[in-house]
């Protein structure tokens, strides 16, 4: 069994709304992230920062779990305590609901890789991408919580303590050879970079079926239930 932790609770400051309602070519963000997961795992969790956004979030995915924060206003760290706390596998891999081009064998290939250790955090030009990760689930949830009492709230922390498997993002070029699975969107400068990938790319089939076919193109508006 395999698990995936979402992180959907954060406000989008940067970008100017909530990043899971953000739609893209037809479909959410969360809704693009939650449906190629699903080609991989067992078991989706969703991380919201209070109960009225989990409401919000369940209406676009309904066959994901939904849980809270557990310290609020203590950012990723904090929903990646309260997602693996909950999840019944032995590895999970824990993302933001930034991630368009998300690719499936990609993440496959991160599970592969976490065997015998306690994570799988690939690095691309010298930075780690931890919210792109596979983790040991109850080690990490154990670590982010050490964390959070010692009063840290980056990623980067818990996993000082843990063995690390440091993946070359080149090693996972040979399933997404644009590396496109890494990219998230944090800006609305990304979003115009997301569209100009989709256009460069619309032809491309499996590109395509990961993010939807609609020509109505990027609306930078939340949608709201």
């Amino acid at each position: 069994m395999r698990s995936a932790v979402i992180l959907a609770g954060g406000a989008g400051r940067r970008l100017g709304g909530e990043k899971a309602f953000f739609t893209f070519y037809g479909r959410s963000f969360l809704e693009i992230v939650a449906d190629t997961l699903g080609e991989v795992v067992d078991e989706l969790v969703v991380v919201a920062r209070d109960g009225e956004q989990a409401r919000r979030l369940l209406a676009l995915v309904p066959d994901a779990r939904l849980e809270l924060d557990v310290v609020a206003g203590a950012g990723p760290l904090a929903g990646l305590a309260s997602g693996l706390d909950s999840v019944k596998s032995t590895y999970s891999f824990a993302c933001g609901c930034d991630l368009p081009f998300l690719c499936p064998e990609a993440v496959q290939a991160l599970f592969d890789l976490a065997e015998g250790y306690e994570g799988a955090v690939p690095v691309r030009d010298g930075a780690a991408e931890r919210l792109h990760a596979v983790y040991a689930s109850q080690p990490m949830a154990r670590a982010c919580h050490r964390a959070l009492e010692m009063g840290a709230r980056r990623v980067a922390a818990p996993l000082e303590d843990m063995i690390i498997r440091y993946v070359p993002a080149l090693e996972l070029a040979r399933y997404d050879p644009g590396l496109l699975t890494l990219f998230n969107v944090n800006t609305r400068e990304d979003l115009r970079e997301a569209e100009e990938i989709w256009r460069e790319n619309r032809m491309d089939a499996s590109l395509s079926s990961r993010a939807g076919q609609d020509e109505g193109g990027i609306r930078v508006s939340p949608t709201r239930d």
